[in-house]
């Protein structure tokens, strides 16, 4: 027993003279990185700070210990407004939504232009098809509410050209038609820009694979459902993952654009909801809250798909 425990410890003392060693040796590594690490505590760790006003009764001007503490007041009060679960089923909606088309599509784009053998055609489509990322959903919400416009709209002259309506559709006046408006942009916007880490998870599988499987007389499909998707499995588990974590971050600007007073039953999304709700009433400490209970089931979804994901198929972020 002495001597195991000897053993035990002199690996021990290796482990840590060796780490001390490596540290040393990548020092200048070490403070390149104390820039990067500053900026994320200052603005990602340091604000949580801010979390304690959804337990007080904030109001601005006043010192942190002069404030009034009501404990889970307003969490109470956003649980029994009924307004809330509507925006909840919003977000939840279009979140779902999102996660679907917005993963499947990049995934199938990559694939079917991973297959383009013309080098010229190819950079031409995935220049044209991320250029969209880069303009603002200002921009492009104008762009969307044009198109789908009943006064000159390309989608309505479309439809009414195949006679497949009589008369034009006011799509922005629609609210069960606001989802799938919603869907349909954020997948023009940002399609091409998601397919880039897919398209870069695919220029990293080994070409004797392929030229194995043409040997042995597979085609094309065959070779993506074989060699390429199984090669780009890591890359698509882990962006899922982190996909699900992002579930209730839809953002506002999508919905805060392309909404109206029409449609505000189907638009009015969580973020929407702390902005109108708390900032822009002065209910600071219950924005607080709507911010808080956001957090913390995006991290549950994130622990939980990651936890699955794990189990079943060993593939997980952390």
């Amino acid at each position: 027993m002495k001597t195991i425990t000897l053993n035990a410890e002199n690996v021990y003392t290796k482990r840590k003279k060796s780490a001390w060693r490596e540290l040393i040796n990548q020092k200048y590594l070490y403070y390149m990185s104390i820039p990067f690490v500053l900026w994320v505590f200052v603005f990602q760790y340091l604000p949580l700070w801010g979390w304690t006003m959804a337990f007080q009764k904030y109001r601005p001007g006043v010192s942190f210990f002069d404030q009034k503490w009501v404990g889970f007041e307003h969490f109470r009060t956003l649980f029994k407004d009924d307004h809330f679960y509507q925006v909840l089923r919003n977000t939840l909606a279009m979140s779902f939504m999102g996660l679907i088309a917005g993963f499947i599509v990049p995934v199938v784009f990559a694939l079917l232009l991973n297959e383009v053998r013309v080098q010229a055609l190819k950079r031409f489509v995935q220049t044209v098809s991320y250029l969209p990322h880069f303009v603002s959903w200002v921009v492009a919400a104008g762009i969307v509410t044009k198109m789908l416009s009943t006064d000159g709209g390309i989608v309505n002259d479309i439809l009414l050209g195949l006679n497949l309506i009589d008369q034009p559709i006011q799509f922005m006046a629609q609210g069960n038609l606001f989802w799938g408006i919603v869907t349909g942009s954020d997948i023009w916007k940002e399609t091409g820009w998601n397919a880039i880490i897919y398209l870069a998870a695919i220029s990293g599988i080994g070409p004797e694979l392929y030229e194995a499987a043409r040997v042995d007389g597979a085609s094309r499909l065959r070779q993506i459902w074989h060699i390429t998707l199984p090669g780009i499995r890591p890359t698509i588990i882990v962006l899922l993952i982190m996909s699900i974590g992002h579930l209730l971050g839809t953002g506002f600007e999508k919905q805060f654009l392309l909404g109206n007073h029409l449609v505000i039953d189907y638009s009015e999304v969580l973020d929407l909801y702390a902005l109108n709700y708390g900032l822009a009433m002065g209910r600071y400490s219950f924005g607080t809250a709507i911010n808080i209970f956001n957090s913390v089931i995006s991290l549950l979804l994130l622990f939980a798909a990651n936890g699955i994901f794990k189990r079943f198929t060993n593939e997980s972020i952390m």
